[in-house]
Parts: structure tokens; C-alpha cells; sequence
């Protein structure tokens, strides 16, 4: 039996970092020169707009920097265990797992990409005969599991007060969504941008990550680190969360700019691009270290609850054994340095 599209990818996608790691590593490698192995998603972000103007690899010269994509955050949780990945831009939910049993991935949490508004939904396909969550019910609904979507999927079910147990859940990465809907082979999908926007055209949005959030299930995406190579290379996250911080301000002071930058990586125009970052919520530097983020040394900040609550909820939807404690999840929150690095 072929394994699931979700194990698939995630083989795949080692596979291909595995081979792009061949020569050198973020310790140094058999080749001797210094490189930084960064998964990243192809969602709009200030990661996507680092990536397009070079900003890491002109920060740090003696470095290489190896970018590769993957689909979800189970895949690059795939990674992280295999020991192919150093940095990476992962949703709040897959890290809330990878820091569970079984997997006990060593990574902390170091900046918050975005938080979740219209940029991750629920679609129902036209023609579908569905008009609310409650019309779930023995459809066919797709989303990459194990990812922040998945999360967010369940706790609209369950606020709905649908058991998705009578909802025919399948596993599929955003690019299999796509296909699949244009077939006509699922119901509904939630998903995130780009694709997302794919399906609004031919779909009717049930419910927003924003509106799950207010109902007290938010989501984020992150920015996490090997803790291994942060002992090894400390001169790197204060360079990475220096650009990743430059181009927050981008975002919020030059628009225009944040939409080319992100719109040629995603292919699309600047105007698409700037839609679509529109519909994400982006903090300011500044408000990382905030007390609702990630805080400061010695407090670390209500990220860590986020954390444990998302566990929590993936225990009471029997997706994993047990959450990690409150205290274990504190510890993942990398805050050193964060303050210097987020200061105007």
C-alpha cells in the first residue's frame, strides 16, 4: 500500500533537503564551509521578502544559505528529526506537536511570522451544498494534517459541534487541494494562501482563522531554530531576526515594496501579493518581545500558553498522547537577544 499524501510529501521533501544539505551543514560539514539549511512555505510573509532581497546573505558573507520549500509543517517537522533543517517557518500548531510526544523535536521558537486573520480558511466548493460548518457532515473535507489548517479545521468542527469523526477528513497538501476541488473530488477545504485564494473564486468561505481566533483558538506562523545550532552558531539568529524584523517595517512602511518582493517569489503581480498580505495580521518589531509574544529573558511571554493549549486541543482530538508541560513550553520560547534585535 502506497503511504498517505501527507507521509509522501514529507519522504519527499526530506529527500530533497537531505540532498540539498550533501557537502555541508549547519555544523560546519564534512566540506568544512558554514552553511544555513532555512525550510521555508510559500506563504505570503516576511520570510518570503528576506528570501527575495538576499538580506541574510549579505548579513552573514561567510555563510551559505540554502532555502528550500516545503508544503506543510508536518514535512518540515520531518526534517527537523532526520536533522536536515537549521531555521524554518512553521505554524504554531505543528511546533505545539513537535515539541509533544513522540516526536520531542529539539526547536525553539525565536520570532512570530504572522497571526492568523483571512489568510487561512474554511472554503466550500460552489455546488457543494454546503452553507455552514454544521453541512460538514459526510462530505469530504482536505487539509495538509498535522498543520496549523488541520488544527484550526478541528476547532471548527468542534465549535460547531460537529463530531469529525462523521466528516470524511482526507489528508492532502495545498497543491493536491487545489487539484482536487478543480475535479470536483472534495467538498470543502481548509487551507492558507496562495492556494486559498484559488478556491474563494469557486468557493464560499465558512470560517476564518480570524474568527476561530477571537473564539479562542488562534494560530500563528513561527519562526523556529535547531536548538543544537543555536549553541554552535550564535552569530546567526541575531542576523536572521534583524532582517526578519526589517522586513516586518517593510510591510508596515513601504507596502508597495513588501508586495513586489513578495509577489515574485509567489509568482503572481504586486497587486495580488498585497491582497493577500493584506489578509494576515503582521506585528511590528517591536511588539515580539511584547508580554502577549514572546517576552523577555526571564519572562517569557503568552506564546507559550498559546502552545499549550494548542497541545491540549490536539490530546482532546486524540492526535497526540499528552501535551508537553507549561514549564517544558516556556524553555522552547527562544528569547535571548530579542530585545537588541527588535529595537528601532
Amino acid at each position: 500500500m502506497a503511504p498517505p499524501p501527507s507521509i509522501a510529501a514529507a519522504l519527499g521533501a526530506l529527500l530533497v533537503v537531505t540532498a540539498c544539505g550533501e557537502g555541508g551543514s549547519g555544523d560546519g560539514g564534512k566540506g568544512g564551509g558554514k552553511t544555513i539549511r532555512i525550510a521555508y512555505q510559500a506563504f505570503p510573509s516576511g520570510d518570503l521578502i528576506v528570501k527575495e532581497k538576499g538580506w541574510l546573505e549579505k548579513a552573514l558573507p561567510g555563510y551559505t544559505v540554502k532555502w528550500t520549500k516545503f508544503d506543510s509543517g508536518a514535512s518540515i517537522n520531518t526534517a527537523f528529526v532526520a536533522g536536515s533543517v537549521d531555521l524554518a517557518a512553521i505554524g504554531s500548531s505543528p511546533v505545539a506537536r513537535g515539541l509533544s510526544e513522540p516526536l520531542n523535536i529539539p526547536y525553539q521558537v525565536t520570532w512570530v511570522l504572522d497571526v492568523a486573520g483571512e489568510n487561512a480558511a474554511l472554503v466550500a466548493r460552489n455546488g457543494s451544498k454546503i452553507s455552514s460548518v454544521k453541512d460538514l457532515e459526510g462530505k469530504k473535507v482536505a487539509t495538509p494534517f498535522s498543520s496549523t489548517s488541520h488544527y484550526s479545521l478541528l476547532a471548527a468542527l468542534d465549535q460547531a459541534g460537529v463530531d469529525a469523526s462523521k466528516v470524511q477528513l482526507l489528508d492532502l497538501e495545498p497543491q493536491d487541494i487545489l487539484a482536487a476541488w478543480t475535479r470536483g473530488d472534495i467538498d470543502a477545504a481548509y487551507v492558507w494562501l496562495p492556494t486559498l485564494e484559488e478556491l474563494k473564486k469557486t468557493g464560499k468561505v465558512l470560517v476564518s482563522s480570524r474568527e476561530l481566533a477571537a473564539a479562542g483558538k488562534p494560530t500563528l506562523d513561527l519562526g523556529v531554530a535547531s536548538t543544537s545550532f543555536l549553541k554552535a552558531h550564535p552569530d546567526v539568529l541575531p542576523a536572521w531576526r534583524k532582517a526578519q524584523a526589517q522586513a516586518l517595517d517593510l510591510i508596515h512602511d513601504d507596502p508597495d515594496a513588501a508586495s513586489a518582493a513578495v509577489g515574485k517569489q509567489l509568482g503572481i503581480s504586486p497587486a495580488e501579493a498585497g491582497a493577500q498580505l493584506e489578509q494576515g495580521i503582521f506585528l511590528k518589531p517591536a511588539e515580539q518581545a511584547d508580554a502577549k509574544w514572546l517576552g523577555t529573558p526571564g519572562k517569557v511571554g503568552q506564546l507559550a500558553d498559546n502552545l499549550h493549549s494548542a497541545a491540549q486541543f490536539l490530546v482532546d482530538q486524540k492526535q497526540i498522547d499528552a501535551a508537553p508541560d507549561l514549564e517544558k513550553l516556556r524553555k522552547s520560547v527562544y528569547v535571548e537577544g530579542l530585545t537588541d534585535a527588535v529595537a528601532p
